[in-house]
C-alpha cells in the first residue's frame, strides 16, 4: 500500500515492522486492509474517493454522499460482466467434464457420470447467480448482470444437455438438462422484472464510515470539502438594504436543509441568479428577508428539488397551498424531481426501504395521491425511497441546471417539461426525466 504523503510503497511486513507507519516518512496509515473482513479499504483508495466525489476538491459534499459513493465502488468491485461470467462457466465446466467426468466414466461407464461434475457446477452457479441477483447487498448493475448470466447459462445447459442426452441415449440426462436449463432461464427472467421495486442495503454502515472519517481527520486533517451538519440558526441576519431592494429570477426549494446547504456551498445561487431555501426554512437567518425579496418578482419561477419519498413528493403541494409559500400566487412551479416515475425510468438508483416511509405514504394528502399513478403509489406505500444524497454533487448540479434550462424552453419541442395541473392560479410542471 502506498503512503499518501510520500507515495512510497509499503508491504505488509513494512507496515507491521513500523507499527502501521510508512517506512520512509513515518506517516501513519489510517487503514490496514488485511485486518478488514467485509470490505478492504486502503489510504490511497479513500483519498481517491474523496477527490473523485469532490471533482478534485472543487465541490463540497456531505458525509452521506461519501457513504453512497463508497458503497457503489465496493459493490462494483469484483463484479463479473455477463459475457465474462458465461465464458468462465463454460471453461470450468469443460475442464471439470474432461477431468473429473472422464475419471467417473472410466469407473462407472455411465454417460450420466461423465456429466455429473457439470451438473453439480451448474447447480452451484445457479445458486450463486440467483443469490446475487436478488440480494439487497448487490447493486442494480450487478443484479441485472447476474440475471442475464443466469439466462445465458440456462440456455447453454438446455441446448448442450439435450444434445448430450441424445448422443449418449440417456433419458435421465435429458430430464436433468431440461429442468436445470428451464429453471435457470425462468429465475433469470423473474429477477430482471421490476428491478425498481428491489431495495438495497449499504455495504458498510454510517457509524462505521464515521469511525473511518474520525481516524482519517485525526491523522490527515479534515476531509477536504466535506460539509459539516447544517446549523439551524434562528437569529435573523442583518442584510444590506441596497441588497434587499433587488429580487431573484428563480427560487430552488429543497425538502431538506442538507441539500440546500450543499447547493449554497457550491455557489449554485451565484451562478444561476437564484435563491435557495429549504421547506423547513433554512437558512433561518435570512429566510424571511429572502421571501420578501422573492415576492417582489411577478415573473418568479420556482423549482422543487426533493427526495423520492412521501415528504419529498408532497413538496409541490406544500408550496402551492401554504400561505408561507405561494398560496394564491401566479408563480410557475417546476418539479425537477425526484419522483417515482423517474426512478422507474432509471432502474439504477439506490432504492432504500423504511417502515416509517410506508406509514407516511399512506397519510399523504388526496391531492398528492391523485398526482401519482397506481404503480407509483404502490411503490411508495411499500416503503421505498431514494435520497438526493445518493447522487454526487456534480450530478445534482447538472440535473438542476438541466431542469432550469428546460423551463426556459417551455412551449418548444425541445422542452423536457410536462404540464401537469393548474392549482388555483399557479401552474405546475414536472421534469420528464431526472438527469
Amino acid at each position: 500500500m502506498k503512503c499518501i504523503r510520500c507515495h512510497t510503497d509499503n508491504t505488509l511486513k513494512d507496515r507491521t515492522d513500523n507499527q502501521g507507519r510508512c517506512k520512509n516518512c513515518q506517516h501513519p496509515f489510517v487503514f490496514e486492509p488485511t485486518a478488514m473482513k467485509k470490505v478492504k479499504v486502503t489510504d490511497p483508495m479513500f483519498a481517491k474517493a474523496i477527490a473523485d466525489l469532490s471533482a478534485n476538491n472543487t465541490l463540497f459534499f456531505t458525509s452521506k454522499q461519501l457513504l453512497y459513493f463508497l458503497d457503489k465502488r465496493f459493490k462494483n468491485k469484483g463484479s463479473i460482466p455477463t459475457f465474462g461470467c458465461f465464458f468462465l462457466y463454460l471453461i470450468v465446466v469443460v475442464i471439470a467434464t474432461v477431468t473429473a467426468g472422464g475419471f467417473l466414466l472410466e469407473i462407472t461407464t455411465s454417460v450420466l457420470a461423465l456429466f455429473a461434475p457439470a451438473i453439480a457446477l451448474s447447480l452451484l452457479t445457479g445458486f450463486i447467480l440467483s443469490s446475487v441477483s436478488s440480494s439487497a447487498q448487490s447493486s442494480p448493475k450487478a443484479r441485472q448482470s447476474s440475471a442475464k448470466s443466469l439466462q445465458a447459462i440456462g440456455g447453454l445447459i438446455l441446448i448442450a444437455g439435450i444434445i448430450a442426452s441424445l448422443v449418449g441415449n440417456s433419458f435421465l440426462l435429458f430430464v436433468i438438462s431440461v429442468l436445470l436449463g428451464v429453471s435457470s432461464i425462468y429465475l433469470g427472467t423473474q429477477q430482471r422484472r421490476n428491478p425498481m421495486l428491489k431495495h438495497q442495503e449499504f455495504t458498510v454502515g454510517a457509524d462505521q464510515l464515521q469511525g473511518w472519517l474520525d481516524r482519517w481527520q485525526q491523522i490527515n486533517g479534515s476531509a477536504q470539502n466535506m460539509l459539516p451538519p447544517t446549523r439551524e440558526e434562528r437569529t435573523p441576519t442583518t442584510v444590506n438594504p441596497d441588497v434587499t431592494a433587488y429580487s431573484f429570477d428563480r427560487l430552488v426549494v429543497c425538502d431538506t436543509s442538507t441539500i440546500a446547504q450543499l447547493l449554497i456551498a457550491n455557489n449554485f445561487h451565484f451562478e444561476n441568479n437564484c435563491a435557495i431555501l429549504s421547506i423547513t426554512g433554512y437558512p433561518k437567518g435570512i429566510f424571511d428577508t429572502t421571501m420578501t425579496m422573492l415576492r417582489r418578482n411577478p415573473d418568479l419561477k420556482v423549482y422543487a428539488f426533493h427526495d423520492c419519498a412521501p415528504r419529498g413528493v408532497g413538496l409541490i403541494h406544500q408550496l402551492r397551498t401554504s400561505a408561507q409559500w405561494f398560496q394564491d400566487s401566479t408563480v410557475e412551479i417546476f418539479d425537477v424531481g425526484l419522483l417515482p416515475r423517474q426512478v422507474f425510468a432509471s432502474q439504477s438508483m439506490f432504492v432504500q426501504n423504511a417502515a416509517d416511509a410506508a406509514r407516511t405514504a399512506k397519510q399523504m394528502p388526496t391531492e398528492v395521491r391523485s398526482s401519482l399513478s397506481t404503480e407509483e403509489l404502490a411503490w411508495l406505500e411499500a416503503g421505498n425511497c431514494v435520497e438526493l444524497e445518493s447522487f454526487t454533487p456534480q450530478q445534482l448540479i447538472h440535473i438542476l441546471n438541466r431542469g432550469i434550462a428546460g423551463s426556459r424552453e417551455l412551449g418548444t419541442d425541445d422542452s423536457s417539461l410536462i404540464f401537469v395541473d393548474s392549482y388555483g392560479v399557479n401552474s405546475y410542471y414536472v421534469v420528464e426525466s431526472f438527469g
